[in-house]
């Protein structure tokens, strides 16, 4: 089957090898008689989809051994709310603001914190670079500081965590890294909690991952409901209400597929970031060296999982779209709050595709410049 392209900023497109094992495995997983999303999740084949799982993804991210991995619901929206209502026993937290969603987690986390504090924003720049840490106003006291590690909207991207104890902060940092997870590697040592949405690199919506640090257990407000306390939670290994079977199910297999990239000698999620760097490095320089689309964002921190660009003519938006589908270029319509194009170069996204959509760039623009 010759697929197209997928450029969807999420629900992405999932590896087709993936797909395939599980095409294979619905109706009988393992010879059980049952289809997965049919299985118990107390009974010993999801235990052991699950167990298998959590084993994998913290040997792909080395996720150290005193951090709870969970499999939860509600997706990066849902964990604006679930972050603060386990964290915010202190008055502030300060959020640093690059972009449409830690604008979104910041106003959330109004309901619950006393004081949500931007502590620095891209606002200024129209959200095309990052504020340097060295400006940030950080609190003294904070519950903790938030950050989105990659805007899927305005396609900036921290290449670099930053360090909030050399700032002066105690504070744990808190990291959205929905739509950068597994396409490199995390500093930890810098990380109190990560969470993000399975839609965009592990699997389909309606999983969600947060990876928290041991010590931020059990100090949920107590109007957090017993679902979303990550204390009863890790407790109870992600299994206090029904899991979402089916994504951790389908994480796994990519979790598996990851293990087995190889990329220069590199295997793993050392091999699927140089991937990523050479994917992104096309399509920057396919932009960079056109006189008929640009990039806004500042060079350093440009995102390699989500690439906006824009027509110079944006007349020729709708006929640069139709192009684009009928050589099985698909998505690549920009979000609504800012217009243009953007391609999404998630794990599951081959290099021939990149390819595939700057042969096609560069056609177009000697058609119509």
């Amino acid at each position: 089957m010759n697929r197209p392209y997928n450029f969807s900023a999420g629900p992405a497109a999932i590896p087709a090898e993936v797909l395939e094992q599980a095409a294979a495995e619905m109706l009988d997983w393992h010879g059980s008689g049952m289809g997965v999303m049919e299985m118990s999740h107390r009974g010993k084949e999801f235990i052991s989809i699950y167990e298998q799982a959590e084993a994998d993804l913290r040997e792909l991210l080395a996720v150290p051994a005193n951090f709870k991995i969970l499999f939860m619901q509600g997706g990066g929206l849902a964990e604006n709310a679930i972050v603060p209502l386990n964290l915010s026993r202190a008055a502030t937290v300060d959020f640093v603001v690059t972009g449409g969603w830690s604008q979104k987690s910041q106003k959330e986390a109004l309901k619950y914190a006393s004081e949500s504090r931007i502590a620095a924003s891209g606002h200024e720049s129209g959200f095309t670079t990052l504020p340097a840490p060295s400006t940030w106003q950080l609190s003294k006291g904070a519950s903790y500081v938030h950050l989105c590690s990659n805007e899927t909207i305005h396609g900036v991207e921290f290449h670099e965590l930053p360090d909030l104890q050399s700032l002066g902060s105690d504070a744990p940092l808190v990291i959205d890294f929905s739509s950068h997870v597994a396409s490199r590697g995390v500093d930890w040592s810098r990380v109190g909690v990560a969470f993000g949405g399975a839609q965009k690199n592990l699997g389909p919506a309606g999983l969600t991952l947060v990876v928290v640090r041991e010590d931020l257990l059990g100090h949920a407000l107590p109007i957090c409901p017993s679902a979303f306390d990550y204390k009863i939670v890790a407790e109870n290994q992600s299994m206090y209400n029904t899991p979402p079977t089916w994504g951790i199910y389908m994480a796994g297999l990519t979790f598996q597929w990851l293990k087995r990239q190889r990329e220069g000698g590199l295997t793993g999620i050392a091999a699927i970031e140089q991937r990523n760097i050479a994917k992104a490095e096309l399509l920057y320089n396919a932009i960079d060296n056109s006189q008929f689309y640009v990039n806004k964002v500042a060079v350093n921190c440009r995102s390699r999982m989500n690439i906006p660009f824009f027509l110079r003519d944006e007349s020729r938006n709708e006929a640069f779209l139709t192009g684009a589908r009928e050589r099985g270029l698909l998505q690549l319509k920009g979000h609504k709050s800012v217009g243009g194009m953007r391609a999404s170069l998630y794990n599951a996204m081959p290099l021939e595709g990149v390819q595939a959509l700057v042969t096609y760039m560069r056609e177009f623009e000697q058609k119509h410049a």
